[in-house]
């Protein structure tokens, strides 16, 4: 049986961490950068739950939930138990590929913000937290995930074996409900071992129904992990050490080498200060982001060249794109393989000058125009094009039947880290999602809510407006 670990381990310094960091450890970059988060979260969350996928999860939900204490997003009338509510938020916050995108890659807040709205709603009203405990929880939630990334040379590249979210999200979740729920470091330690053991799922899921689960199941499954800690179900102390001969966290990589978490003292430089976020101005995986912003440069040149876009004059479509066998789609049949397809995303930006949400219809996937100009398409792999989504581009060349070429290049797409979004560009985004389920008068709310979180009294007051 194992006893509490010794203080110098790898797991008891990210348990300390939990447990003793404190609000006036986030500086003011980390807030607001943490409050973008929320909001853009809430938005994809929100126009995520009219999709199809969001229905199947829901209706299994409904089936089991017996304590209906939780919102779930864009509907109203329901609640659910805590847990499932997590999950099903999850899901509809993945359920578009619409949501933010850090680096190393994964997708950090849909992994940590359902789980916190349900457990805000799950307390009993003389434990409400207030919104700066919420907005501490939740950046606890990053943290976890940015530090277990960094562990790992393999976790920088776009993946090819798990979804990452389906792991360091699974942690993350149970680091932030472990904070906002007040567990004591011990408990802090079980819960990321439980975590480690309800973690992963495969990449062969991408491009299908099955991919938001990913973060459904990251989200409830680290709740769960620290419902069950919190309970006294014991785990691992020493699940993020690399012990040789007996893996922990270690199992999802050949290459391995985790550090301490500093115990915060005076200040905490949290990887969110250093490390902004990328945000979708489309509803698909972010590497499509750089072939679009090409191929809308090459339209434009187009045009200039010929007085409109007419796929007759095109003899062929170069793509230069890295090497990535699940984003490397040249024909999707379904919306969730466009969304994964750089083919389809470079195709439809030439054909209509924009992608949107209207851009995986059914109606529009398979129009015939569209498949004419994918079956021109031809991949080449630059070797200085790696699957990095802090070094990689997108290039697209239009060779023309006349013999004239026309090409456009994207190094950092509008909404990449090294270019963020604009205020006034992310609060268009949330409104335009939110407002596909809510009155304009709530999606107004949500907004003030979360611009002046961490005045709000009683964080369950943001779940409730959903």
């Amino acid at each position: 049986i194992w006893k509490c670990a010794p203080e110098e381990t790898v797991t008891s310094s990210f348990a300390s961490f939990i447990h003793a960091v404190r609000p006036e450890h986030l500086s003011k970059i980390v807030r607001h950068r943490s409050k973008r988060m929320i909001l853009d979260s809430i938005g994809v969350g929100l126009v995520g739950s009219t999709t199809h996928v969001f229905d199947i999860a829901l209706k299994y939900c409904l089936l089991y939930s017996s304590v209906a204490v939780s919102n779930v997003y864009g509907k109203p009338g329901v609640k659910l138990s805590p847990t499932l509510a997590a999950f099903t938020n999850g899901v509809a916050t993945h359920s578009m590929d619409f949501d933010d995108t850090w680096h190393p890659a994964t997708h950090p807040s849909g992994a940590v913000l359902p789980a916190l709205l349900a457990a805000s709603q799950m307390l009993p009203p003389n434990s409400k937290p207030n919104g700066l405990d919420f907005l501490l929880a939740f950046n606890v939630g990053l943290e976890v995930q940015g530090r277990l990334m960094h562990f790992s040379t393999e976790a920088y590249n776009i993946p090819k074996r798990f979804h990452p979210p389906s792991v360091v999200g699974t942690m993350g979740s149970a680091a932030a409900t472990a904070k906002l729920l007040s567990l004591s470091m011990t408990q802090c330690t079980h819960a990321l071992g439980i975590a480690a053991s309800l973690a992963g799922a495969p990449m062969a899921n991408a491009a299908t129904q099955a991919k938001p689960l990913h973060i459904g199941n990251a989200t409830r499954l680290g709740f769960e992990a620290a419902l069950l800690a919190a309970r006294g179900m014991e785990a691992n102390p020493f699940i993020l050490d690399d012990i040789s001969g007996c893996s922990g966290f270690s199992a999802f990589y050949s290459i391995y080498q985790p550090r301490p978490l500093p115990t915060p003292s005076e200040r905490h430089e949290f990887l969110l200060e250093k490390q902004d976020i990328a945000f979708k101005r489309f509803p698909a995986h972010l590497g499509m982001h750089w072939v679009v912003d090409a191929a809308l440069s090459v339209r434009n040149l187009f045009i200039n060249y010929a007085g409109s876009f007419s796929p007759s004059l095109i003899r062929t479509i170069v793509l230069k794109i890295p090497v990535s066998k699940y984003i490397n789609r040249p024909f999707p049949n379904s919306e969730h393989e466009a969304r994964h397809s750089f083919q389809f995303n470079a195709c439809t930006a030439l054909l209509d000058g924009e992608v949107g949400l209207s851009s995986f219809t059914e109606s529009s996937i398979h129009r015939q125009e569209l498949r004419e100009l994918l079956h021109k398409v031809v991949v080449e792999h630059p070797e200085d094009n790696v699957a990095n989504f802090d070094k990689m581009y997108g290039e697209v060349a239009v060779l023309l039947k006349s013999g004239d070429i026309l090409t456009g290049k994207c190094d950092t797409f509008y909404g990449h880290w090294r270019k963020p979004l604009s205020r006034e560009s992310l609060l268009k985004k949330f409104r335009s999602n939110a407002s596909h389920v809510l009155p304009e008068e709530k999606v107004e709310t949500i907004i003030t809510m979360v611009d002046n979180l961490e005045n709000l009294s009683d964080s369950s007051h943001l779940a409730c407006s959903l």
